[in-house]
């Protein structure tokens, strides 16, 4: 458990550092645009300050999440690192919409900016928000994963801009810059939006993604002295963190031995998942589950 707590807490502190480095270069970038009289820049600077306070809120949430179980919540806060990832991917979806509409229009009316000021611009950017990224990369929590799409999106934003800058400072071609913005946004809106769906799958208690619950069950079933499973389930609290639970039915004449035997089994056929917690009821034969009945009557889940 020490080697999770660490790796916790250095994915709080990813996040801290990421925070203060987009939120110093935003205050840069709306200076710069303003001296560069780049729309695109700016357009990109309101949109880092929305990344900004999207980073501050996944570093409070995800500090937050760190608290042990309470009364009201018995699983821990680690869900509020879910809330986090939920609330960022609305962001960066409403912010990329936004970024749309302004980018269109210059399709049609574009203007010439300080090439000479975009370039300097977009190699800072380059590099502070490349640096953001590889402090965040490998994180596996969900919350993790939506910030290093934020900070991705700001990334190839400013490759693009660096390489629209460069053509511009050479030819009068200031169409790139709207073409350029269009292309990374519409990008990042569709990795973004993957986010979003698998995010609303760990909210909504589905099955995490690459765990075939299916064989799990079948290879409990396939033990020697399991007769039955039934009301299994396999649900995440973060997208890093798991949970199971599983009704065992034994033989009558099981002896506390053989429990205990088959409860190893189990968890050896478990143990490549990453579970904070895990439930196994066992059951006698001709001992009675509300639960089995109850998935009887709604006409059984599969796993019966």
């Amino acid at each position: 458990m020490s080697h999770h707590h660490h790796h916790h807490d250095h994915t709080t502190g990813n996040i801290k550092v990421a925070f203060f480095l987009n939120f110093g270069f935003t205050i840069i970038e709306i200076i710069g645009g303003l001296m560069t009289n780049s729309m695109a820049i700016l357009s990109d600077a309101l949109h880092d300050l929305g990344d900004s306070l999207s980073l501050g809120l996944a570093w409070f949430l995800q500090k937050f999440s760190k608290k042990g179980k309470s009364d009201s919540f018995s699983f821990g806060y680690k869900r509020f690192s879910l809330l986090a990832a939920l609330i960022n991917s609305v962001v960066l979806i409403v912010g990329s919409i936004f970024i749309l509409t302004e980018a269109i229009p210059r399709l049609l009316n574009p203007a010439q900016p300080n090439a000479t000021g975009m370039i300097l611009l977009a190699v800072l950017g380059i590099i502070v928000n490349g640096a953001a990224v590889f402090r965040l990369r490998g994180g596996e929590s969900m919350n993790s994963k939506v910030m290093t799409w934020h900070l991705l999106e700001d990334v190839l934003g400013w490759v693009a801009v660096l390489i629209v800058s460069i053509i511009m400072f050479f030819a009068d071609l200031p169409i790139l810059d709207p073409i350029a913005s269009i292309g990374i946004t519409l990008y990042i809106l569709y990795n973004v939006i993957l986010n979003f769906v698998k995010t609303m799958r760990l909210f909504l208690e589905g099955v995490p993604e690459n765990i075939d619950l299916d064989n799990i069950v079948k290879k409990i079933n396939n033990l020697e002295r399991v007769l039955s499973t039934h009301h299994t389930h396999l649900w995440s609290l973060d997208g890093e963190h798991h949970a199971f639970s599983t009704h065992i039915v034994v033989r009558p004449e099981a002896s506390k031995k053989e429990v205990c035997d088959i409860k190893e089994e189990i968890k050896a056929i478990i143990k490549h998942i990453h579970l904070d917690h895990i439930t196994i009821e066992i059951e006698y034969e001709d001992e009675y589950c509300s639960m089995l009945e109850n998935e009887r009557q709604e006409g059984a889940d599969g796993y019966g």
